[in-house]
């Protein structure tokens, strides 16, 4: 789990600090340790059954309003997704 990065000849600090940064995000060693930081407590069947009805119920809703014409077919929302549920009434 240990990030080593030696210097290269004729390399700048800045240079090897950019390498360094590079190696330890592709390793995911932080994204490790925040993810252990706290315990979470595991799913029972019952809340993964309702999340996965959620899903799909949301996911065929989706398909419909996008058939009838209401929502934009995916994609085509253009702020990268900002606003996909604004033609969703509630």
């Amino acid at each position: 789990m240990a990030v080593e990065v030696k210097r290269k000849q004729n390399e700048s600090v800045e240079g090897l600090l950019r390498r360094f940064q590079q190696r330890v995000l592709q390793s995911r060693v932080i994204f490790k340790a925040k993810a252990t930081q706290f315990h979470a407590k595991p799913k029972t069947k019952r809340q993964l059954k309702e999340a996965a009805l959620r899903r799909k119920y949301l996911r065929n809703k989706r398909e419909y309003l996008q058939k009838i014409g209401q929502l934009p077919p995916d994609g085509q929302t253009g702020n990268f997704g900002a606003g996909k549920n604004q033609y969703i009434k509630k």
